[in-house]
């Protein structure tokens, strides 16, 4: 008899176990599955002396990673509104649109960015390229991937540089899966003026970039994605470990902001680390 009470015991335990981490999974990938937060910055940068003193307002929406089941179309669909709702300047996709197989649906190149179809901004809409984006993960190379992008109106920057109202953008390549010409595309920028924003999928290249007054802006960390209670997040994908892990980081003249993006990678949980989009207002110095 005691020794049925003990099995019973030690199954009630399991049985409570077994519900306890269903519940978290559930609760994770609620989480997951939540519509963004949208953050909010100002900045002051060098704007042209022709330029109307008036501020620009920059949406940024980066790591889709467009499978399931934490992340879908429709989904992505309502996360084109939030967007088209905060009515941006301009709207910038920083990269990883390709989805990891995670027991849902997956997408190829197509279907992964249609949803940005309906993007409207009236400086238009730029994006650059993830390292899941990289043709390892997605099976098309480069060329192929403006080609895409060209057909929903969006135009794909890879180490060049477009002028959008007072605002000089940069676009660089993919330092994970790439070699971005940094140089270059800065040199770029200065030949078309305009205040200098830099667009790239994570934030490696911020330690690279001079100290003057530029606003970087990323993602690729996904805020750690999983962040424990009293000790944060403890790995990002980076050579700096989490020095760069998420929000805004300001080094000399140079500003970076690290966003959580809106899909998941590897695992379709989130903990601590909401999904976001960031809608930057830069103003003129």
């Amino acid at each position: 008899m005691t020794l049925l009470s003990g099995r019973w015991r030690w199954l009630k335990i399991l049985v409570l176990l077994l519900a306890l981490t269903l519940g978290l999974a559930g609760w994770m990938l609620m989480n997951a599955r939540a519509m963004p937060v949208v953050r909010r910055m100002d900045i002051a940068l060098p704007f042209p002396a022709s330029a109307p003193p008036r501020p620009v307002t920059v949406a940024l929406l980066t790591d889709s990673h467009l499978s399931g089941p934490d992340n879908s179309p429709d989904r992505m669909s309502r996360i084109v509104a939030q967007i088209n709702g905060l009515r941006p300047d301009l709207i910038l996709l920083g990269g990883d649109y390709i989805g990891d197989p995670k027991g849902g649906a997956t997408y190829g190149p197509e279907p992964s960015i249609a949803p940005f179809a309906g993007l409207h901004a009236p400086l238009g809409v730029l994006a650059v390229l993830g390292n899941h984006d990289a043709r390892k993960h997605s099976g098309i190379r480069r060329k192929q991937w403006r080609a895409l992008f060209a057909r929903i109106g969006i135009q794909l920057l890879d180490d060049k540089a477009v002028r959008r109202g007072p605002l000089v953008i940069g676009g660089l390549k993919d330092i994970y899966s790439s070699q971005p010409d940094i140089p270059a595309t800065l040199e770029k920028m200065r030949g078309l003026g305009g205040a200098p924003v830099l667009l790239s999928h994570g934030p490696d290249t911020f330690p690279l970039l001079p100290d003057q007054p530029l606003l970087a802006l990323v993602g690729h960390t996904h805020c750690g994605q999983i962040a424990f209670p009293f000790i944060g997040i403890v790995y990002v994908p980076s050579r700096y470990g989490t020095r760069y892990a998420c929000g805004i980081y300001r080094e000399g003249a140079r500003t970076m902001v690290v966003s959580g993006g809106v899909g998941t990678s590897g695992l379709p949980f989130r903990m601590l680390a909401s999904p976001d989009i960031w809608l930057v207002t830069i103003r003129p110095r």
